[in-house]
């Protein structure tokens, strides 16, 4: 049976590297046609809050939102390990020093601002495009950035400092990694749709993983500006092992930030995380 899903995903080198194969028709799809829509992942956020989408790369703390609609596919998360979100400024500060301070930040919805508000509850946030973060903190409209994307790597060129890396941070606090992005898959697509589609998009990475050369060539066109050593480093960062499943460490981890990110305020009610099962 031939079926069109549409499957959304921000235009960035580490998505592109793990959804090159299913864009260039590497692997077999089953009769499966695969459309894929680019946007910011806070527009993506939004998107699945309106349950526009099929299948669609959102923030964990955005899932919060979605749970009713979305299941987590087990693969294609974006888990840091010991790093993630960086908080920066035009001078070193103190942790201290955050309280009240102007933050510039990537949308409401993201993981970088949940994980910024339990690590620094009282600040003045400043919604901001991420690509425009380190030029609003280098222009003096914002006190403090928080980047995610390529920026953690290229803040330094800008002369910014690094107050935080809340991967880190998290790390210290729980000892585990930190669950920045997922892809969720409408619960409505019925659960053949939906067993096919989490093959197909973990044969994709794993395709990835295995011609990463090529993959990689694919992915330069969404570097923003990195060069290919650079890319080639934040690829590395969020698609891993982790990226091909979850494991019992990264489902922990969820559950564990959505829980504090509740006992904080930041999320409303209690959140049943449920994962789509090979």
């Amino acid at each position: 049976m031939t079926r069109t899903i549409h499957v959304a995903h921000s235009p960035d080198s580490d998505d592109a590297f793990m959804f090159y194969a299913l864009a260039e028709h590497k692997i077999d799809t089953e009769g499966f046609t695969y459309v894929h829509e680019l946007q910011d992942i806070e527009s993506l956020n939004q998107r699945a809050l309106r349950a526009e989408l099929e299948v669609t790369a959102v923030s964990i703390h955005a899932y919060a939102y979605l749970a009713d609609r979305y299941a987590l596919l087990p693969h294609g998360a974006s888990i840091g390990d010991r790093y993630g979100p960086r908080l920066v400024a035009r001078e070193p500060m103190t942790r201290d020093a955050l309280r009240g301070k102007r933050i510039a930040i990537p949308g409401f919805k993201t993981t970088a601002y949940l994980a910024l508000r339990l690590f620094e509850p009282e600040f003045e946030p400043v919604p901001t495009p991420f690509d425009e973060i380190e030029d609003a903190v280098v222009d003096g409209k914002a006190d403090v950035g928080l980047l995610i994307h390529e920026g953690q790597l290229t803040f330094g060129d800008r002369g910014l400092h690094l107050i935080q890396d809340l991967g880190e941070w998290w790390f210290q606090e729980t000892g585990l990694p930190l669950p920045l992005g997922g892809n969720v898959v409408r619960k409505d697509l019925g659960e053949a749709t939906i067993a096919k589609i989490s093959r197909h998009l973990r044969a994709s990475i794993a395709y990835a993983l295995e011609h990463r050369a090529e993959a990689l060539d694919h992915a330069m066109k969404f570097a923003r500006g990195l060069d290919r050593s650079k890319a080639d480093a934040f690829v590395g960062m969020y698609v891993n092992d982790w990226t091909l499943d979850y494991g019992d460490q990264g489902r922990e981890a969820v559950r564990l930030l959505l829980e504090r990110g509740m006992e904080a305020g930041v999320i409303p009610n209690r959140v049943h995380v449920e994962f789509v099962e090979d």
